[in-house]
């Protein structure tokens, strides 16, 4: 890969983590959720979490699989990694992310998303508000990485 595609993986993070950020501005007012407000909430509220749901799963899903590679790439640290867990232990070693752990939990939360529990607001409200911190996180994630990238362009 050449800096071109850590541009370009980069260019398309920016765009999720734009539109994630509006989300998460946009439904500040609501929070914390609860399943009576989950379930009262108007269809553009329900939208604009639709549209958080959305974004987060996007970017953690870009960041895994195109920006981290494109900086170890970048970084010439790439080597032999085939799990994705040795290309985290790599970039938490280089300084690129604070934390492999700490990754895993944003691929897990992502996971999670994976699963719908229309029937029980309860369940939904709660994946929503550890959500919300973890986009926060992510973000900060991905302001680390692009720093530390940044001294490789």
């Amino acid at each position: 890969m050449t800096p071109m595609a850590y541009q370009g993986a980069r260019d398309i993070c920016r765009i999720h983590a734009e539109r994630l950020r509006w989300s998460l501005d946009t439904l500040r007012p609501l929070r914390p959720l609860t399943a009576e407000k989950l379930t009262s909430l108007r269809p553009m509220d329900l939208a604009v979490c639709d549209q958080f749901i959305t974004r987060f799963s996007k970017l953690q899903d870009t960041m895994g699989t195109k920006l981290f590679p494109a900086v170890l790439e970048l970084t010439r640290e790439s080597g032999d990694l085939s799990a994705f867990i040795d290309k985290l232990n790599r970039l938490e070693k280089i300084g690129a992310i604070g934390s492999a752990q700490q990754w895993l939990t944003l691929r897990e939360m992502r996971n999670q998303f994976a699963h719908d529990y229309p029937e029980d607001p309860e369940i939904q409200a709660s994946l929503l508000n550890r959500a919300f911190n973890l986009a926060e996180e992510m973000m900060r994630v991905l302001e680390e990485v692009n720093r530390f990238a940044g001294r490789y362009l």
